[in-house]
């Protein structure tokens, strides 16, 4: 399974496949994924988690210790809490998120659903959400979508939409850049 899908190969798809076997096992797949969107989503807000996550400046140790505050405070707990300790005590943190991700698409597989990552310049309302999950859902021959949103202001504005080895860039940032090297051709 794990040598199916690029996204879930390497060190962190044999992570997440292993923690996937393991929520299959004892049927907590939806509370794992919860648990580790939960911990993926505090890593994208505190600049000083990721730089916790990322750093081999830490040792091992520090980041165990670190880490434990953070899931208890956040509330996570059970099997994401105790994968989440042994990767850090394996010195695989810094793949953390890559791990996750793939955990996400092994789970989406299981469902019969199709994991779509959507990168945006604000929040999208649910309205909005519906739409995009409704126009990919027709995209993907009438598949379920399950969405990880990430937002960047930093394109500006549009969405850029990745579906398998599928992607649409429809950043207003993608754009601007075109309309300069348009521009310093044309001179």
């Amino acid at each position: 399974m794990a040598g199916e899908d690029p996204l879930i190969s390497g060190m962190a798809g044999r992570y997440a496949n292993a923690l996937f076997e393991l929520a299959r096992d004892s049927k907590a797949t939806d509370t794992v994924k919860a648990d580790l969107e939960k911990f993926d989503a505090l890593i994208g807000e505190s600049a000083d988690l990721a730089r916790l996550v990322r750093s081999p400046v830490f040792g091992a140790d520090e980041q165990l210790k670190a880490l434990s505050a953070i899931l208890d405070k956040a509330g996570i707990t059970g099997l994401a809490a105790n994968f989440l300790r042994v990767v850090t005590t394996n010195r695989r943190l810094f793949a953390v998120r890559d791990m996750i991700r793939a955990y996400r698409a092994l789970v989406a597989r299981n469902k019969g659903e199709v994991s779509a990552q959507v990168t945006v310049a604000e929040a999208l309302g649910d309205k909005n959400l519906d739409a995009l999950k409704d126009a990919l859902k027709s995209v993907t021959g009438g598949k379920d979508i399950d969405l990880d949103v990430k937002i960047d202001p930093a394109i500006i504005g549009g969405l850029i939409v990745k579906v398998g080895s599928r992607m649409v860039d429809t950043s207003l940032r993608t754009k601007l850049n075109a309309i300069k090297f348009a521009m310093k051709e044309a001179r």
